[in-house]
């Protein structure tokens, strides 16, 4: 096996921490053709569908992706753009937000890229970006506040898949979570405060989460108690009682059972109870994305309205707020701890082992 290495490389060349931000990614248009590539991308991953791999694969193949595309795509649409999906446009505004904060303290010693777990921009490319810019040290941050093995374990997989073929490998901090993060759940509340500043309050908050097969959970994977731990804490900085507020858990797929209680099936059977205004967050997306502004901002609100509801509002996602930019920058900070003098600084050693070996300083 022949080891990539850095082309560019020199001995003299200044040791760089590299930041890698990553989300799961977007088909690259919202035709059938580019679902058909994604999804198939999407749905091999074991970490995402837990069935064994020649079963599923027929499934996948032979049924799957001869079906859902067609129907993703035209979902798709309907939130599209002129500059593509917006999980990508709002994860490069969050990437050159912070880069830019990020260099008033590290100045061009911290360098920073983004990359998706399944489409493109990859994460392997965003990490050969990173190489080829001298990085010795990387801290890796998925936006996923809340761990699961289907998202932030699978992306922990694609970052050592792509360590398997590098000659040099990075000192590597990794976070998994930040679901109780005070400054994420400060973030979190301040955003739904504001709502409530212009528009008011309803009768219940819903907090809707991504769900995943309730096996995951039995199996240990902790999502479920992150995802509740993180509602309630933010409930508590509201102020909220255990009767104002419900978790609950969309987007789910196939026919097993999932976490409950369902997002959709819960707001059905809202208006029967006499629950007639909603207002719902999405605290597990860092940006908006099709779940969001399709499923919960459209399909949703027409099953509670069609159920007799009378008012219900989608609060939006943290996405680029400068909030949410200086809770992603501190958490990418306190990950630099202790790396500063030994890597950031030009170092005499590297200059003088350089020009040992003949370099050209």
């Amino acid at each position: 096996m022949k080891y990539q290495g850095s082309p560019k490389f020199t001995h003299s060349q200044v040791a760089k921490v590299g930041v890698l931000l990553t989300n799961l990614g977007t088909p690259d248009a919202a035709t059938p053709k580019a679902l058909r590539k994604y999804l198939a991308e999407f749905l091999s991953d074991p970490r995402v569908v837990e069935v064994p791999k020649i079963l599923w694969k027929v499934i996948l193949h032979g049924v799957i992706l001869r079906i859902r595309p067609s129907r993703s795509a035209k979902a798709y649409q309907t939130v599209w753009t002129d500059q593509g999906s917006p999980l990508l446009i709002y994860t490069q505004q969050q990437t050159e937000a912070v880069r830019t904060e990020l260099q008033k303290t590290w100045g061009d010693d911290v360098v920073v890229e983004f990359g998706m777990r399944y489409g493109n921009p990859s994460i392997a490319s965003a990490l050969e970006k990173l190489m080829q810019q001298g990085v010795t040290k990387l801290v890796v941050l998925p936006l996923y506040p809340q761990y699961s093995g289907s998202t932030t374990g699978s992306t922990f997989d694609a970052i050592a898949a792509d360590f398997t073929k590098r000659r040099w490998l990075p000192d590597l901090r990794f976070k998994t979570s930040y679901h109780d993060e005070p400054e994420f759940i400060q973030a979190v509340a301040n955003k739904i405060k504001a709502h409530w500043e212009s528009h008011g309050r309803a009768d219940k908050l819903v907090f809707s989460y991504h769900g995943v097969p309730k096996r995951y959970l039995l199996n240990g994977d902790p999502y479920h108690c992150q995802c509740y731990k993180t509602s309630r804490l933010v409930a508590e900085q509201l102020g909220l009682s255990s009767d104002e507020y419900i978790t609950t858990f969309q987007s789910r797929f196939g026919r097993e059972e999932w976490l409950k209680p369902y997002t959709d099936e819960t707001f059905k059977a809202f208006p029967g109870q006499g629950v007639k205004a909603i207002q719902v967050v999405c605290p597990g997306f860092s940006s908006d994305c099709l779940e969001t502004i399709e499923e919960i901002g459209e399909e949703n609100r027409e099953y509670f309205m069609e159920a007799g509801g009378e008012r219900y509002e989608y609060i939006p996602c943290l996405n680029a707020d400068a909030e949410h930019i200086q809770v992603i920058a501190r958490m990418v900070q306190n990950q630099l701890h202790g790396w500063q003098a030994g890597n950031l600084e030009k170092s005499a050693q590297t200059a003088a082992r350089a020009k040992a070996l003949g370099a050209k300083l």
